[in-house]
Protein backbone atom coordinates (compact mmCIF):
# COMPACT_ATOMS: atom_id res chain seq x y z
CA UNK A 1 0.00 0.00 0.00
CA UNK A 2 1.32 3.08 -0.56
CA UNK A 3 1.42 6.50 0.97
CA UNK A 4 -0.92 8.35 -0.51
CA UNK A 5 -3.45 5.42 0.20
CA UNK A 6 -2.92 5.89 3.83
CA UNK A 7 -5.40 6.78 6.81
CA UNK A 8 -4.92 10.45 4.85
CA UNK A 9 -6.59 12.03 8.48
CA UNK A 10 -4.21 14.70 9.35
CA UNK A 11 -4.41 16.35 12.69
CA UNK A 12 -7.09 18.97 12.28
CA UNK A 13 -8.81 17.71 15.34
CA UNK A 14 -5.71 18.81 17.33
CA UNK A 15 -7.14 22.08 17.55
CA UNK A 16 -10.67 21.09 18.50
CA UNK A 17 -8.91 18.60 21.37
CA UNK A 18 -6.40 21.70 22.47
CA UNK A 19 -10.00 24.18 22.79
CA UNK A 20 -11.37 21.06 24.62
CA UNK A 21 -8.81 20.84 26.74
CA UNK A 22 -8.73 24.99 27.62
CA UNK A 23 -12.60 25.07 28.04
CA UNK A 24 -12.07 22.44 31.48
CA UNK A 25 -9.60 25.10 32.74
CA UNK A 26 -12.18 28.48 32.21
CA UNK A 27 -12.74 29.02 36.28
CA UNK A 28 -15.80 27.74 37.91
CA UNK A 29 -18.16 30.50 38.76
CA UNK A 30 -18.86 28.50 42.16
CA UNK A 31 -16.41 29.94 44.61
CA UNK A 32 -16.47 33.92 42.88
CA UNK A 33 -16.00 36.37 45.49
CA UNK A 34 -17.53 39.71 44.68
CA UNK A 35 -15.20 43.19 45.40
CA UNK A 36 -17.69 45.48 44.16
CA UNK A 37 -21.00 45.66 42.70
CA UNK A 38 -22.98 48.56 41.02
CA UNK A 39 -26.27 48.30 40.07
CA UNK A 40 -29.90 47.45 41.37
CA UNK A 41 -30.83 45.77 44.42
CA UNK A 42 -33.45 44.48 46.67
CA UNK A 43 -33.91 43.92 50.22
CA UNK A 44 -29.92 44.58 50.51
CA UNK A 45 -29.56 41.94 47.79
CA UNK A 46 -28.43 42.16 44.50
CA UNK A 47 -31.61 41.95 42.29
CA UNK A 48 -32.29 43.50 38.36
CA UNK A 49 -30.03 45.07 36.28
CA UNK A 50 -26.06 45.10 37.40
CA UNK A 51 -22.16 44.69 37.13
CA UNK A 52 -20.38 42.41 39.52
CA UNK A 53 -16.56 42.94 39.47
CA UNK A 54 -14.93 40.02 41.44
CA UNK A 55 -11.73 38.58 42.69
CA UNK A 56 -9.03 38.04 40.51
CA UNK A 57 -10.38 40.48 37.80
CA UNK A 58 -13.29 38.85 36.59
CA UNK A 59 -16.63 40.83 35.55
CA UNK A 60 -20.20 40.13 35.18
CA UNK A 61 -22.63 42.40 33.21
CA UNK A 62 -26.30 41.32 33.02
CA UNK A 63 -29.51 40.37 35.37
CA UNK A 64 -29.21 39.12 38.95
CA UNK A 65 -32.03 37.86 41.39
CA UNK A 66 -32.31 37.51 45.06
CA UNK A 67 -28.04 37.43 44.92
CA UNK A 68 -27.35 35.25 41.75
CA UNK A 69 -26.82 36.28 38.54
CA UNK A 70 -29.63 34.95 36.95
CA UNK A 71 -31.35 35.50 33.48
CA UNK A 72 -29.04 37.00 30.34
CA UNK A 73 -25.54 38.61 31.14
CA UNK A 74 -22.07 38.77 30.10
CA UNK A 75 -19.40 37.52 32.07
CA UNK A 76 -15.54 38.31 31.05
CA UNK A 77 -13.06 36.09 32.32
CA UNK A 78 -9.58 38.51 33.27
CA UNK A 79 -7.83 35.85 30.98
CA UNK A 80 -9.77 37.14 27.89
CA UNK A 81 -12.01 34.49 28.10
CA UNK A 82 -15.98 35.18 27.86
CA UNK A 83 -19.69 34.25 27.80
CA UNK A 84 -22.82 35.88 26.71
CA UNK A 85 -25.62 34.23 27.31
CA UNK A 86 -28.38 32.49 30.28
CA UNK A 87 -26.81 32.47 33.62
CA UNK A 88 -29.01 30.15 36.56
CA UNK A 89 -28.18 30.60 39.69
CA UNK A 90 -24.58 31.63 39.13
CA UNK A 91 -24.05 29.56 36.10
CA UNK A 92 -24.20 29.71 32.90
CA UNK A 93 -26.88 27.69 31.78
CA UNK A 94 -29.26 27.29 28.63
CA UNK A 95 -28.32 28.92 25.15
CA UNK A 96 -24.88 31.37 25.40
CA UNK A 97 -21.74 32.19 23.50
CA UNK A 98 -18.44 31.55 24.68
CA UNK A 99 -15.34 33.57 22.79
CA UNK A 100 -11.95 32.98 23.36
CA UNK A 101 -8.59 35.91 23.04
CA UNK A 102 -7.68 33.86 19.75
CA UNK A 103 -11.42 34.66 18.05
CA UNK A 104 -12.69 31.07 18.26
CA UNK A 105 -15.98 30.67 19.71
CA UNK A 106 -18.81 28.73 20.60
CA UNK A 107 -22.43 28.82 20.30
CA UNK A 108 -25.14 26.35 21.70
CA UNK A 109 -26.57 24.86 24.85
CA UNK A 110 -24.44 25.45 27.96
CA UNK A 111 -25.60 23.23 30.96
CA UNK A 112 -23.41 24.14 34.47
CA UNK A 113 -20.47 26.12 32.23
CA UNK A 114 -20.02 23.68 29.73
CA UNK A 115 -20.70 22.85 26.34
CA UNK A 116 -23.55 20.65 26.50
CA UNK A 117 -26.25 19.78 24.19
CA UNK A 118 -26.13 21.06 20.51
CA UNK A 119 -23.47 23.94 19.33
CA UNK A 120 -21.33 25.02 17.26
CA UNK A 121 -17.63 25.37 17.95
CA UNK A 122 -15.51 27.44 15.54
CA UNK A 123 -11.59 27.36 15.68
CA UNK A 124 -10.57 30.75 14.23
CA UNK A 125 -6.85 30.07 13.80
CA UNK A 126 -7.20 26.73 11.76
CA UNK A 127 -10.93 27.49 10.58
CA UNK A 128 -11.36 24.27 11.54
CA UNK A 129 -15.64 24.47 12.29
CA UNK A 130 -17.82 21.81 14.37
CA UNK A 131 -21.04 21.91 14.65
CA UNK A 132 -23.22 19.17 16.14
CA UNK A 133 -24.04 17.50 19.99
CA UNK A 134 -21.66 17.94 22.81
CA UNK A 135 -21.84 15.84 26.17
CA UNK A 136 -20.14 17.67 29.47
CA UNK A 137 -17.61 19.79 27.05
CA UNK A 138 -16.51 17.09 24.65
CA UNK A 139 -18.09 16.26 20.79
CA UNK A 140 -20.85 13.41 21.61
CA UNK A 141 -23.14 12.08 19.54
CA UNK A 142 -23.82 13.58 15.90
CA UNK A 143 -21.77 16.25 14.66
CA UNK A 144 -20.14 17.94 11.28
CA UNK A 145 -16.65 19.31 11.55
CA UNK A 146 -15.62 21.10 8.56
CA UNK A 147 -11.79 21.20 8.02
CA UNK A 148 -11.12 24.28 5.75
CA UNK A 149 -13.05 27.82 4.59
CA UNK A 150 -14.14 26.10 1.88
CA UNK A 151 -15.83 23.67 3.60
CA UNK A 152 -14.68 21.00 0.63
CA UNK A 153 -12.59 18.79 3.56
CA UNK A 154 -15.37 17.45 6.20
CA UNK A 155 -16.76 14.63 8.11
CA UNK A 156 -20.15 13.96 9.49
CA UNK A 157 -21.33 11.60 11.75
CA UNK A 158 -20.79 10.11 14.64
CA UNK A 159 -18.49 11.12 17.93
CA UNK A 160 -17.74 9.33 21.43
CA UNK A 161 -15.57 11.74 23.63
CA UNK A 162 -14.30 14.57 20.84
CA UNK A 163 -12.97 11.25 18.45
CA UNK A 164 -15.04 9.87 15.47
CA UNK A 165 -16.58 6.90 16.43
CA UNK A 166 -19.39 4.84 14.63
CA UNK A 167 -20.08 5.67 11.63
CA UNK A 168 -19.11 8.33 9.23
CA UNK A 169 -18.30 10.14 6.38
CA UNK A 170 -14.90 11.68 5.42
CA UNK A 171 -14.72 13.73 2.58
CA UNK A 172 -10.71 14.87 1.90
CA UNK A 173 -9.78 18.30 -0.06
CA UNK A 174 -8.94 16.14 -2.99
CA UNK A 175 -12.28 14.93 -3.41
CA UNK A 176 -11.63 11.48 -1.95
CA UNK A 177 -14.70 9.96 0.08
CA UNK A 178 -14.47 7.48 3.13
CA UNK A 179 -18.14 6.22 4.21
CA UNK A 180 -18.05 3.80 7.11
CA UNK A 181 -17.22 2.58 10.60
CA UNK A 182 -14.74 4.03 12.30
CA UNK A 183 -12.82 3.84 16.04
CA UNK A 184 -10.43 6.55 17.56
CA UNK A 185 -10.39 8.83 14.82
CA UNK A 186 -9.65 5.67 12.55
CA UNK A 187 -11.30 3.93 10.13
CA UNK A 188 -12.40 0.18 11.10
CA UNK A 189 -14.97 -2.15 10.84
CA UNK A 190 -16.96 -2.42 7.55
CA UNK A 191 -16.48 0.57 4.93
CA UNK A 192 -16.23 2.30 1.08
CA UNK A 193 -13.31 4.54 0.09
CA UNK A 194 -13.31 6.21 -3.19
CA UNK A 195 -10.07 7.77 -4.78
CA UNK A 196 -11.99 9.87 -7.75
CA UNK A 197 -8.76 10.97 -9.15
CA UNK A 198 -6.88 8.08 -8.86
CA UNK A 199 -10.71 6.03 -10.31
CA UNK A 200 -10.36 3.44 -7.91
CA UNK A 201 -12.71 2.34 -5.12
CA UNK A 202 -12.50 -0.05 -1.85
CA UNK A 203 -15.51 -1.43 -0.21
CA UNK A 204 -14.93 -4.18 2.81
CA UNK A 205 -13.36 -4.25 6.17
CA UNK A 206 -10.75 -1.64 7.61
CA UNK A 207 -8.33 -1.88 10.43
CA UNK A 208 -6.47 0.93 12.06
CA UNK A 209 -6.89 2.93 9.13
CA UNK A 210 -5.86 0.27 5.80
CA UNK A 211 -7.67 -2.49 4.28
CA UNK A 212 -7.08 -5.89 6.01
CA UNK A 213 -10.27 -8.58 5.93
CA UNK A 214 -12.65 -9.30 3.37
CA UNK A 215 -13.00 -6.51 0.60
CA UNK A 216 -13.61 -5.56 -2.76
CA UNK A 217 -10.97 -3.31 -4.87
CA UNK A 218 -11.88 -1.69 -8.14
CA UNK A 219 -9.70 0.01 -10.42
CA UNK A 220 -11.76 2.04 -13.45
CA UNK A 221 -9.87 2.30 -16.66
CA UNK A 222 -11.22 4.75 -19.48
CA UNK A 223 -13.89 3.23 -22.10
CA UNK A 224 -12.89 1.71 -25.72
CA UNK A 225 -12.93 3.98 -28.46
CA UNK A 226 -16.50 3.19 -29.55
CA UNK A 227 -18.12 1.82 -26.58
CA UNK A 228 -20.60 3.11 -23.78
CA UNK A 229 -18.98 0.84 -21.15
CA UNK A 230 -15.86 1.12 -19.17
CA UNK A 231 -13.27 -1.46 -18.22
CA UNK A 232 -12.43 -2.13 -14.79
CA UNK A 233 -10.05 -4.70 -13.23
CA UNK A 234 -11.42 -5.51 -9.74
CA UNK A 235 -9.93 -8.21 -6.98
CA UNK A 236 -12.63 -9.65 -4.37
CA UNK A 237 -10.66 -11.14 -1.36
CA UNK A 238 -8.47 -11.30 1.61
CA UNK A 239 -6.29 -8.03 2.47
CA UNK A 240 -3.53 -8.16 5.29
CA UNK A 241 -2.35 -4.21 6.01
CA UNK A 242 -4.06 -2.78 2.96
CA UNK A 243 -1.86 -6.12 0.45
CA UNK A 244 -4.21 -7.89 -1.55
CA UNK A 245 -2.70 -11.29 0.71
CA UNK A 246 -4.61 -14.86 1.22
CA UNK A 247 -7.47 -16.15 -0.60
CA UNK A 248 -9.05 -13.97 -3.78
CA UNK A 249 -9.86 -13.31 -7.10
CA UNK A 250 -8.70 -10.85 -9.55
CA UNK A 251 -11.30 -10.09 -12.43
CA UNK A 252 -9.49 -7.99 -15.06
CA UNK A 253 -10.67 -5.85 -17.34
CA UNK A 254 -9.52 -7.59 -20.23
CA UNK A 255 -12.06 -11.04 -19.17
CA UNK A 256 -9.45 -13.36 -18.21
CA UNK A 257 -9.90 -14.05 -14.50
CA UNK A 258 -7.65 -15.43 -11.29
CA UNK A 259 -8.41 -17.23 -8.46
CA UNK A 260 -6.14 -18.45 -5.67
CA UNK A 261 -3.63 -17.14 -3.51
CA UNK A 262 -2.30 -14.53 -2.98
CA UNK A 263 1.39 -12.97 -0.98
CA UNK A 264 1.99 -8.77 -1.10
CA UNK A 265 0.04 -8.29 -3.51
CA UNK A 266 1.29 -10.76 -5.53
CA UNK A 267 -0.21 -14.30 -7.26
CA UNK A 268 1.47 -16.55 -4.92
CA UNK A 269 0.28 -20.01 -4.56
CA UNK A 270 -2.34 -22.27 -5.35
CA UNK A 271 -4.49 -20.70 -8.41
CA UNK A 272 -6.01 -20.79 -11.16
CA UNK A 273 -5.75 -18.51 -13.96
CA UNK A 274 -8.44 -18.44 -16.78
CA UNK A 275 -7.54 -16.61 -20.14
CA UNK A 276 -9.71 -14.14 -21.81
CA UNK A 277 -9.50 -16.85 -24.80
CA UNK A 278 -11.08 -19.23 -22.19
CA UNK A 279 -7.79 -21.49 -21.64
CA UNK A 280 -7.50 -22.56 -17.93
CA UNK A 281 -3.87 -22.82 -16.04
CA UNK A 282 -4.35 -24.28 -12.66
CA UNK A 283 -1.23 -24.68 -10.64
CA UNK A 284 1.36 -22.62 -8.54
CA UNK A 285 2.32 -19.22 -8.83
CA UNK A 286 5.18 -17.14 -7.29
CA UNK A 287 5.67 -14.02 -7.27
CA UNK A 288 3.03 -13.11 -10.32
CA UNK A 289 4.91 -15.92 -12.60
CA UNK A 290 3.66 -19.57 -13.05
CA UNK A 291 5.87 -21.89 -11.95
CA UNK A 292 5.68 -24.18 -14.51
CA UNK A 293 6.03 -21.09 -17.31
CA UNK A 294 7.84 -18.51 -15.11
CA UNK A 295 8.80 -16.07 -18.26
CA UNK A 296 5.20 -16.51 -19.41
CA UNK A 297 2.75 -13.24 -19.21
CA UNK A 298 0.01 -13.72 -18.17
CA UNK A 299 -2.60 -12.46 -20.66
CA UNK A 300 -0.48 -9.61 -21.57
CA UNK A 301 -0.95 -8.30 -18.46
CA UNK A 302 -0.10 -7.29 -15.03
CA UNK A 303 -1.61 -7.43 -11.41
CA UNK A 304 -2.40 -3.78 -10.76
CA UNK A 305 -0.38 -2.64 -7.21
CA UNK A 306 -2.87 -0.13 -5.29
CA UNK A 307 -0.69 2.56 -6.41
CA UNK A 308 -1.87 2.28 -10.20
CA UNK A 309 -2.62 0.86 -13.23
CA UNK A 310 -0.73 -1.56 -15.38
CA UNK A 311 -2.68 -3.63 -17.98
CA UNK A 312 -2.79 -3.67 -22.04
CA UNK A 313 -5.12 -1.68 -24.72
CA UNK A 314 -7.93 -4.79 -25.36
CA UNK A 315 -6.98 -5.62 -29.28
CA UNK A 316 -9.62 -6.19 -31.58
CA UNK A 317 -10.59 -9.98 -31.00
CA UNK A 318 -11.70 -8.47 -27.30
CA UNK A 319 -15.00 -7.40 -29.10
CA UNK A 320 -16.15 -10.86 -30.39
CA UNK A 321 -18.89 -12.67 -29.26
CA UNK A 322 -17.83 -16.44 -30.18
CA UNK A 323 -14.72 -17.59 -28.47
CA UNK A 324 -14.78 -15.03 -25.57
CA UNK A 325 -18.59 -14.37 -24.97
CA UNK A 326 -19.48 -18.34 -25.27
CA UNK A 327 -17.22 -20.68 -23.84
CA UNK A 328 -16.30 -23.20 -27.08
CA UNK A 329 -16.61 -26.39 -25.11
CA UNK A 330 -19.53 -25.50 -23.47
CA UNK A 331 -20.90 -25.00 -27.30
CA UNK A 332 -19.56 -28.73 -27.52
CA UNK A 333 -21.16 -30.31 -25.19
CA UNK A 334 -25.00 -28.35 -25.69
CA UNK A 335 -24.81 -29.10 -29.73
CA UNK A 336 -23.10 -32.52 -30.53
CA UNK A 337 -22.56 -34.31 -27.06
CA UNK A 338 -18.92 -35.01 -25.50
CA UNK A 339 -17.70 -36.83 -28.81
CA UNK A 340 -19.06 -34.96 -31.40
CA UNK A 341 -17.20 -32.07 -33.57
CA UNK A 342 -18.08 -28.43 -33.58
CA UNK A 343 -18.30 -26.90 -36.91
CA UNK A 344 -17.28 -23.09 -37.35
CA UNK A 345 -20.47 -23.01 -39.23
CA UNK A 346 -22.53 -23.44 -36.03
CA UNK A 347 -20.85 -21.29 -34.23
CA UNK A 348 -20.73 -18.51 -36.31
CA UNK A 349 -24.51 -18.59 -36.24
CA UNK A 350 -24.69 -18.26 -32.27
CA UNK A 351 -22.72 -15.41 -32.74
CA UNK A 352 -25.52 -13.86 -35.18
CA UNK A 353 -27.92 -14.54 -33.54
CA UNK A 354 -26.46 -13.34 -29.84
CA UNK A 355 -25.04 -10.44 -31.93
CA UNK A 356 -28.82 -9.33 -33.18
CA UNK A 357 -29.97 -8.81 -29.72
CA UNK A 358 -26.54 -7.30 -28.24
CA UNK A 359 -27.76 -3.68 -27.49
CA UNK A 360 -31.10 -5.25 -25.60
CA UNK A 361 -29.11 -7.63 -23.52
CA UNK A 362 -26.28 -4.55 -22.68
CA UNK A 363 -28.91 -2.40 -21.72
CA UNK A 364 -30.89 -5.42 -19.85
CA UNK A 365 -27.34 -5.93 -17.88
CA UNK A 366 -26.90 -2.40 -17.01
CA UNK A 367 -30.78 -2.04 -15.88
CA UNK A 368 -30.51 -5.08 -13.38
CA UNK A 369 -26.29 -4.72 -12.46
CA UNK A 370 -27.67 -1.46 -10.68
CA UNK A 371 -30.30 -2.58 -8.89
CA UNK A 372 -29.92 -2.22 -5.05
CA UNK A 373 -26.75 0.12 -5.54
CA UNK A 374 -26.50 3.59 -4.55
CA UNK A 375 -23.77 5.09 -6.46
CA UNK A 376 -20.44 3.89 -8.79
CA UNK A 377 -17.76 5.96 -9.37
CA UNK A 378 -18.78 5.57 -13.00
CA UNK A 379 -22.24 5.03 -13.06
CA UNK A 380 -22.05 0.87 -13.95
CA UNK A 381 -21.82 -2.01 -11.75
CA UNK A 382 -20.86 -5.74 -12.05
CA UNK A 383 -23.88 -8.01 -12.21
CA UNK A 384 -24.21 -9.82 -9.35
CA UNK A 385 -25.87 -13.37 -8.63
CA UNK A 386 -28.53 -11.97 -7.05
CA UNK A 387 -29.52 -9.52 -9.60
CA UNK A 388 -29.17 -11.99 -11.66
CA UNK A 389 -31.95 -14.57 -9.94
CA UNK A 390 -34.23 -11.25 -9.93
CA UNK A 391 -33.99 -11.05 -13.77
CA UNK A 392 -34.48 -14.60 -14.26
CA UNK A 393 -37.41 -14.55 -12.16
CA UNK A 394 -39.09 -11.72 -13.74
CA UNK A 395 -38.85 -13.35 -17.17
CA UNK A 396 -40.45 -16.41 -15.47
CA UNK A 397 -37.58 -19.00 -16.59
CA UNK A 398 -37.80 -20.28 -13.08
CA UNK A 399 -41.49 -21.59 -14.35
CA UNK A 400 -40.14 -23.46 -17.07
CA UNK A 401 -39.84 -26.41 -15.13
CA UNK A 402 -35.86 -25.28 -13.79
CA UNK A 403 -35.42 -24.23 -10.32
CA UNK A 404 -32.59 -21.50 -9.73
CA UNK A 405 -30.41 -24.10 -7.70
CA UNK A 406 -30.54 -25.88 -11.18
CA UNK A 407 -29.47 -22.69 -12.92
CA UNK A 408 -26.53 -22.18 -10.61
CA UNK A 409 -25.23 -25.20 -11.03
CA UNK A 410 -25.64 -25.14 -14.93
CA UNK A 411 -23.25 -21.43 -14.80
CA UNK A 412 -21.41 -22.02 -12.03
CA UNK A 413 -18.93 -25.32 -13.49
CA UNK A 414 -16.09 -23.28 -12.47
CA UNK A 415 -16.84 -21.86 -8.55
CA UNK A 416 -16.22 -23.98 -5.91
CA UNK A 417 -19.94 -26.36 -4.44
CA UNK A 418 -19.85 -23.32 -1.28
CA UNK A 419 -20.07 -20.27 -3.96
CA UNK A 420 -22.55 -22.00 -6.41
CA UNK A 421 -25.65 -20.35 -5.05
CA UNK A 422 -23.75 -17.40 -3.12
CA UNK A 423 -26.07 -13.45 -3.95
CA UNK A 424 -22.47 -12.18 -4.24
CA UNK A 425 -20.47 -13.53 -7.15
CA UNK A 426 -20.47 -11.33 -10.15
CA UNK A 427 -19.89 -11.57 -13.63
CA UNK A 428 -18.90 -9.89 -16.31
CA UNK A 429 -21.23 -9.22 -19.56
CA UNK A 430 -19.29 -12.12 -21.66
CA UNK A 431 -20.37 -14.30 -19.01
CA UNK A 432 -23.72 -13.08 -18.62
CA UNK A 433 -24.12 -14.01 -22.37
CA UNK A 434 -22.86 -17.25 -22.03
CA UNK A 435 -25.30 -17.20 -19.10
CA UNK A 436 -28.14 -16.58 -21.17
CA UNK A 437 -27.58 -18.86 -24.34
CA UNK A 438 -27.11 -22.15 -21.89
CA UNK A 439 -30.07 -21.30 -20.46
CA UNK A 440 -32.23 -21.65 -23.97
CA UNK A 441 -30.49 -25.12 -24.58
CA UNK A 442 -31.17 -26.21 -21.30
CA UNK A 443 -34.96 -25.33 -20.79
CA UNK A 444 -36.28 -25.14 -24.56
CA UNK A 445 -34.07 -27.93 -26.42
CA UNK A 446 -36.87 -30.80 -25.65
CA UNK A 447 -39.53 -28.33 -27.81
CA UNK A 448 -37.76 -27.61 -30.65
CA UNK A 449 -37.01 -30.32 -33.58
CA UNK A 450 -33.54 -31.64 -33.63
CA UNK A 451 -30.63 -29.67 -35.96
CA UNK A 452 -27.89 -27.56 -36.82
CA UNK A 453 -29.38 -24.53 -35.64
CA UNK A 454 -31.32 -25.94 -32.12
CA UNK A 455 -28.97 -24.07 -29.79
CA UNK A 456 -29.70 -20.75 -32.19
CA UNK A 457 -33.69 -21.74 -32.39
CA UNK A 458 -33.83 -21.77 -28.42
CA UNK A 459 -31.70 -18.56 -27.54
CA UNK A 460 -34.14 -17.14 -29.96
CA UNK A 461 -37.07 -18.10 -28.23
CA UNK A 462 -36.03 -17.66 -24.99
CA UNK A 463 -35.41 -14.11 -26.17
CA UNK A 464 -39.01 -13.52 -27.72
CA UNK A 465 -41.10 -15.03 -25.22
CA UNK A 466 -39.00 -14.75 -21.61
CA UNK A 467 -36.48 -11.71 -21.43
CA UNK A 468 -37.47 -9.07 -24.20
CA UNK A 469 -41.23 -9.30 -23.11
CA UNK A 470 -40.55 -8.90 -18.86
CA UNK A 471 -36.80 -7.73 -18.70
CA UNK A 472 -37.09 -4.44 -17.04
CA UNK A 473 -40.29 -5.08 -15.47
CA UNK A 474 -39.22 -5.71 -11.41
CA UNK A 475 -41.24 -7.73 -9.42
CA UNK A 476 -40.66 -9.03 -5.91
CA UNK A 477 -40.29 -7.43 -2.61
CA UNK A 478 -36.52 -6.49 -2.60
CA UNK A 479 -36.06 -4.47 -5.70
CA UNK A 480 -39.44 -2.49 -6.62
CA UNK A 481 -38.32 0.82 -3.87
CA UNK A 482 -34.70 1.90 -4.93
CA UNK A 483 -34.40 3.68 -1.75
CA UNK A 484 -35.88 0.26 0.43
CA UNK A 485 -33.36 -1.97 -2.00
CA UNK A 486 -30.43 0.55 -1.03
CA UNK A 487 -30.66 -0.09 3.11
CA UNK A 488 -32.39 -3.94 2.43
CA UNK A 489 -28.87 -5.18 0.57
CA UNK A 490 -27.03 -4.32 3.62
CA UNK A 491 -28.88 -7.65 5.29
CA UNK A 492 -27.86 -9.55 2.53
CA UNK A 493 -24.89 -11.13 3.93
CA UNK A 494 -26.63 -11.53 7.43
CA UNK A 495 -29.35 -13.51 4.92
CA UNK A 496 -26.45 -15.44 3.47
CA UNK A 497 -25.07 -16.32 6.88
CA UNK A 498 -28.64 -17.57 7.94
CA UNK A 499 -29.32 -19.12 4.50
CA UNK A 500 -25.93 -21.06 4.77
CA UNK A 501 -26.94 -22.27 8.54
CA UNK A 502 -29.70 -24.46 7.53
CA UNK A 503 -28.25 -25.32 4.60
CA UNK A 504 -27.57 -29.37 3.94
CA UNK A 505 -24.92 -30.56 1.09
CA UNK A 506 -26.26 -32.65 -1.69
CA UNK A 507 -24.80 -35.47 -2.79
CA UNK A 508 -22.30 -35.94 -5.82
CA UNK A 509 -21.20 -34.89 -8.41
CA UNK A 510 -22.57 -30.87 -7.50
CA UNK A 511 -21.85 -31.25 -3.58
CA UNK A 512 -22.93 -27.82 -3.02
CA UNK A 513 -25.39 -26.85 -0.08
CA UNK A 514 -29.00 -25.91 -0.60
CA UNK A 515 -32.29 -25.42 1.12
CA UNK A 516 -35.46 -27.27 0.58
CA UNK A 517 -39.34 -25.74 1.18
CA UNK A 518 -39.45 -28.18 4.37
CA UNK A 519 -35.93 -26.43 5.96
CA UNK A 520 -37.20 -23.24 4.52
CA UNK A 521 -40.29 -23.70 7.04
CA UNK A 522 -38.58 -25.20 9.54
CA UNK A 523 -36.10 -22.31 9.94
CA UNK A 524 -38.44 -20.01 11.65
CA UNK A 525 -39.40 -22.78 14.45
CA UNK A 526 -35.71 -22.92 15.21
CA UNK A 527 -35.02 -18.88 15.09
CA UNK A 528 -38.35 -18.66 17.37
CA UNK A 529 -39.92 -16.68 14.59
CA UNK A 530 -43.20 -18.87 16.17
CA UNK A 531 -46.14 -16.01 15.18
CA UNK A 532 -44.80 -16.51 11.21
CA UNK A 533 -43.90 -19.95 11.95
CA UNK A 534 -47.66 -20.89 12.82
CA UNK A 535 -49.47 -18.56 10.34
CA UNK A 536 -47.62 -19.65 7.24
CA UNK A 537 -49.66 -21.62 4.70
CA UNK A 538 -47.98 -23.46 1.58
CA UNK A 539 -49.56 -21.45 -0.32
CA UNK A 540 -47.96 -18.19 1.10
CA UNK A 541 -45.01 -20.33 0.80
CA UNK A 542 -46.11 -20.49 -2.79
CA UNK A 543 -46.12 -16.74 -3.03
CA UNK A 544 -43.22 -15.85 -0.89
CA UNK A 545 -40.89 -18.31 -3.45
CA UNK A 546 -42.87 -16.97 -6.65
CA UNK A 547 -42.52 -20.65 -7.30
CA UNK A 548 -45.95 -22.81 -8.69
CA UNK A 549 -43.82 -26.03 -7.92
CA UNK A 550 -44.04 -25.39 -4.40
CA UNK A 551 -48.20 -25.84 -4.54
CA UNK A 552 -50.15 -27.00 -7.39
CA UNK A 553 -54.07 -27.44 -5.81
CA UNK A 554 -53.60 -30.98 -5.21
CA UNK A 555 -49.86 -31.60 -4.70
CA UNK A 556 -47.13 -29.95 -2.08
CA UNK A 557 -43.75 -30.32 -2.85
CA UNK A 558 -41.63 -29.83 0.68
CA UNK A 559 -38.23 -31.27 -1.07
CA UNK A 560 -37.77 -28.10 -3.92
CA UNK A 561 -34.76 -26.24 -3.86
CA UNK A 562 -34.68 -23.26 -2.88
CA UNK A 563 -32.01 -20.19 -3.27
CA UNK A 564 -31.53 -17.50 -1.38
CA UNK A 565 -33.57 -14.99 -3.39
CA UNK A 566 -36.42 -16.53 -2.09
CA UNK A 567 -35.73 -15.69 1.38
Amino acid sequence: MTASFASQLPHDDKHLQRSDDEFDEVLSLSNIIVQRYEGEKYLEQFHGEGVAHFHGGHVYKGMFSKGFMQGHGVYTWAGGVKYEGEFAFNMPMGHGIYTWQDGSCYEGEVFNGLRHGVGTFTCANALVKYRGQWHHCRRHGKGTVYYNQEETSWYEGDWVNSKREGWGVRCYPSGNVYEGHWRNNMKQGQGRMCWHQLGQQYTGTWENGVQHGQGTHTWFLKRVPGSQYPLRNEYAGNFVQGLRHGKGSFFYASGAVYKGEWRSNKKHGQGKFVFKSGHIFEGEFINDHMVKFPAFCLDRSNTPDLSGIRTHTPGPEDGKVTGSSVPVNQLHELLYGKTGVVRLSSLYQVEFVVLRHIAELRTIYSFYSSLGRDQSADNTFLLSRLQLWRLLKDCSIHKQGITLAQIDRYISADDAPSEIHSPFSTMLFRKFISCVVILAYKIYHKDIEPSDNILVSCFSKLMRENIIPNAKNVKGRLFPNPLHAVIAVNYIERCWDIYKAFCRVNPAPFGDQTLTVRHFIWMFKVLHAMVIYWSLTLVEIKDLTNNPAVYDHSHYNLDLEVTEAHQ
